[in-house]
C-alpha cells in the first residue's frame, strides 16, 4: 500500500485543493492531516487516500459516520485530475452506468468541477494485480505464469460476472463508439511511436505496404463484433480485491469506456500489460466467460454460441488491435512523458502479437516484418503461452 506524502508542483493548486478539503472532510468526517499518495496512472490523473477521522471513546460523532467506516475500508479516496488536462465527465458518466448495471464502482461523494478533485468511496487497498504478485513464487517478469491459486481464480471469475452485468446493459448512444475511426488511430500509435520514435526505422514503401495490409484485416475483423459497453482497460491493475466477505471486485479506471467489440474487455483481461498467463489458464478463463456470455444472450452471432473455437480467434484477433496501440503508448509515455517504467512492459506486447500473428497465416506477413524491425526472431521462452 503506498504511503508517500503528496507533493504539489504547483502551488496555485495546492492552495486550492487545501481550500476544498478543509470544506469537504468535515462533512464526510474525514481527517486532512492523513492524506497521503494511493496512486498515479498513465494519465495527468492522481489517487490520494484520507482516513475517517477518530472519535473520542463514549462520545458521539458531530457528523454522521463517514463512508470510509460504513463501507469498512477507514478511508476514502480523492480524484486529482486538472481539468486543463483531464476530463472527468466521462468518469461520472460511467461510473453511473456501472452502478446501475450492478457493479461495484467508487460512489462519487464530491465533486469540485472547477478545480478537478473529486472525493471517491474506496474499493480497497488492494488490486488483483497486487494480490497476483503476492501469492506467486517469483516476480511478475515477462514470463508466463502458471496455474493461479484458487484465491486468484475465483477472484477472476468474479470479474467475469461484473463484465457480463457490463455487458448486458449496454445501449446504443450512449457511450463513444468504437469505430473504424478510432481503431485506427489507436493501431497508428505502433509506427509512430514505437518503430519511428522508439526503435528508429523508416519503413520503406513495401514494409509500409505489408502494415497498412494487416492493419485493416485486423480492424475489419474486429468491427464485424457484436458491439457492447466495452471497459477498455479491464485487467487485474484495474480490479479491487473485496476489503470483506460478501463484496464483490470492485472495478476501477474505467473513464474512457466506449461502444465496441464484445471481444475486446476479456481479451485485455486474459493478456495483460503486466502480467501473462500460460495459455492453459487463458482458454480456461476464456471458456468460463464465454459460457457466461452466451447464455447471457451475448454472442448470438455467426457461430460464436456454439463453437468455443471461432469465439477464441476472434479474441485473439481482438487482442492483437490492443497489442499494437499498447505498444504504442508504452512508447508515447516514455518519450514523451517521461514515464519510462511502461517500456520494461514492451516486450511482452511484442511477444503476444509475435504469437497470434504466427497462428494465422493471413498474419504472417505482418510477424515477419515485426521481425525485421525487431532485428532479431524474439526467443520463444517470453512468448506467452510457450505454444508459439
Amino acid at each position: 500500500m503506498n504511503t508517500a506524502p503528496v507533493t504539489w508542483s504547483d502551488a496555485t493548486r495546492q492552495h486550492a485543493f487545501e481550500n476544498w478539503l478543509s470544506a469537504v472532510a468535515p462533512r464526510h468526517a474525514l481527517n486532512p492531516a492523513s492524506v497521503r499518495l494511493a496512486s498515479a496512472d498513465a494519465s495527468f490523473r492522481r489517487y490520494l487516500r484520507i482516513d475517517a477521522a477518530s472519535i473520542e471513546p463514549g462520545t458521539a460523532p458531530a457528523v454522521p459516520a463517514s463512508p470510509a467506516t460504513l463501507h469498512g475500508t477507514g478511508s476514502c479516496i480523492v480524484m486529482d485530475a486538472p481539468p486543463a488536462l483531464e476530463n472527468s465527465h466521462p468518469f461520472v458518466q460511467v461510473a453511473e452506468l456501472m452502478a446501475e448495471a450492478g457493479l461495484r464502482v467508487p460512489r462519487i461523494l464530491e465533486w469540485d468541477q472547477a478545480h478537478g478533485f473529486m472525493l471517491l468511496e474506496d474499493l480497497g487497498g488492494q488490486t488483483l494485480l497486487e494480490l497476483i504478485a503476492q501469492r506467486q513464487e517469483r516476480p511478475l517478469d515477462l514470463m508466463p505464469l502458471g496455474t493461479p491459486t484458487a484465491e486468484i481464480h475465483d477472484l477472476l471469475v468474479q470479474s467475469l460476472d461484473a463484465l457480463v452485468a457490463w455487458q448486458l446493459a449496454s445501449r446504443p448512444g450512449v457511450l463513444p463508439v468504437y469505430d473504424e475511426a478510432l481503431l485506427q488511430r489507436e493501431l497508428a500509435l505502433f509506427p509512430e511511436w514505437y518503430i519511428q520514435r522508439h526503435r528508429g526505422v523508416t519503413l520503406d514503401a513495401g514494409q509500409q505496404a505489408v502494415l497498412n495490409q494487416g492493419f485493416a484485416m485486423i480492424t475489419a475483423h474486429n468491427l464485424a463484433a457484436p458491439q457492447v459497453y466495452v471497459h477498455r482497460d479491464f485487467m487485474p491493475r484495474n480490479l479491487m480485491v473485496p476489503p470483506r466477505p460478501g463484496l464483490s471486485v470492485g472495478v476501477l479506471d474505467f473513464q474512457d469506456a466506449v461502444y465496441g467489440p464484445v471481444t475486446y474487455d476479456i481479451a485485455s483481461l486474459m493478456r495483460d500489460a503486466f502480467l501473462s498467463w500460460d495459455e492453459e489458464v487463458v482458454i480456461d478463463i476464456t471458456i468460463r466467460y464465454w459460457e457466461k456470455a452466451r447464455k447471457a444472450g451475448l454472442l448470438d452471432h455467426q457461430d460464436w454460441h456454439s463453437d468455443f473455437g471461432a469465439f477464441y480467434r476472434n479474441v485473439e484477433w481482438m487482442g492483437l488491435q490492443r497489442h499494437f496501440k499498447v505498444a504504442g503508448i508504452f512508447a508515447r509515455l516514455t518519450l514523451r512523458d517521461g514515464k519510462d517504467r511502461y517500456l520494461a512492459d514492451t516486450p511482452r506486447f511484442l511477444a503476444y502479437i509475435r504469437h497470434t500473428t504466427n497462428r494465422y497465416i493471413e498474419l504472417k506477413p505482418l510477424m515477419r516484418l515485426i521481425d525485421q524491425i525487431e532485428g532479431t526472431v524474439m526467443s520463444e521462452a517470453v512468448s506467452f503461452g510457450r505454444l508459439g
